[in-house]
């Protein structure tokens, strides 16, 4: 199987994890208003599961490094398998909430705030899993972001203000959907060996527990999607029949989606080997800047709020550099 053998390479994975993981939410905004968030969320979720196997039939099976995807599946124990898919079900009910977040608030708040909170918590999590890096770097980085993810907040509410939505229910999305997303990583890197060139038996490699971890997204959101969709958050009821009712393109753009976000989780993964888990994630989710980003100055979001909001989003995105930045160096 193909794996990277240099910190520095480790951090260019992160960096591509980062951009897809800020990037993959402006497929649910072409997508188009008409098209429920609950139905080009069955679209991201094949999108995931396609891109985890043919990243398991070409990277997983290449190389003379490691062990074959095929092997790796086959190998690993029952302990491995409920890890990864646990992990795989978690994430899915987090990222359920942070994209009705994002269909309610908007890219520029769901993410600084929801994805914000799951970098914080997830990177102390995955640190006293495996202590690797500057533990004062690495925290200074986070109590960073920590101030950045309240100033995003402070400039929701003077727009939410402004407009007939209450900042609350956007608010408390982001938050919900945050702390549950700042576990599911955890569960992966504890199903799998991090010495990746010699794996241990019973543990998964990187394209082995990205894929059994898809099979939990795909199978908990038979669940967690189809109440959803009977019971949403906003807007009326839906029948599983409205799902067809989209055409090609709609569907193609959901599926693209998920593609984007498994690219970013399987290079997050196979970087950790080198990044260490509390790296690799913390960095990977500095796609809470890059969203942002999208958000503020693509979307719009912002355009209807008080002209005082200019200084909170900007302090926002300076403190988002320097937390990342301290974040970084700390593997160093």
């Amino acid at each position: 199987m193909y794996i990277i053998e240099s910190y520095s390479l480790a951090v260019v994975f992160c960096i591509i994890t980062m951009l897809c993981w800020g990037s993959w939410a402006n497929t649910q905004k072409l997508a188009g208003s008409s098209w429920r968030f609950e139905l080009f969320y069955w679209d991201y979720v094949i999108g995931i599961v396609l891109l985890s196997l043919v990243f398991g039939l070409t990277l997983g099976s290449t190389g003379d490094a490691g062990r074959s995807f095929m092997e790796d599946l086959f190998q690993a124990d029952s302990k491995s398998y409920t890890l990864a898919f646990v992990g795989g079900v978690v994430f899915n009910l987090a990222n359920i909430l942070i994209v009705a977040a994002i269909a309610y608030a908007g890219m520029s708040v769901a993410f600084p705030v929801g994805i914000g909170l799951a970098l914080v918590l997830g990177v102390v999590v995955n640190y006293i899993s495996e202590k690797q890096g500057d533990p004062l770097l690495l925290f200074f980085g986070v109590a960073l972001v920590v101030m950045a993810i309240v100033m995003d907040a402070f400039a929701y509410k003077k727009l939410a203000q402004s407009s007939q939505k209450s900042p609350k229910v956007g608010l408390m999305l982001a938050l919900a959907g945050g702390f549950l997303m700042s576990f599911f990583y955890f569960f992966v890197a504890q199903s799998m060996s991090l010495d990746f060139s010699n794996p241990a038996g019973g543990k998964f490699t990187p394209y082995g527990a990205v894929f059994i971890f898809s099979i939990g997204i795909l199978f908990s959101n038979f669940i967690f999607n189809t109440i959803l969709m009977r019971k949403p958050i906003e807007g009326g009821p839906l029948k599983a029949t409205d799902y067809f009712k989209g055409g090609l393109g709609v569907h193609l753009v959901g599926i693209l989606g998920g593609i984007i976000w498994c690219v970013g989780m399987s290079f997050s993964i196979i970087a950790a080997e080198k990044a260490g888990p509390a790296i690799s994630y913390g960095l990977g989710q500095g796609a809470t800047l890059v969203a942002a980003f999208w958000g503020v100055f693509i979307w719009r979001e912002f355009k209807t709020a008080p002209k005082n909001t200019n200084f909170l989003l900007g302090g926002m995105f300076l403190l988002f550099i320097i937390g990342l930045s301290l974040i970084v160096y700390a593997g160093v």
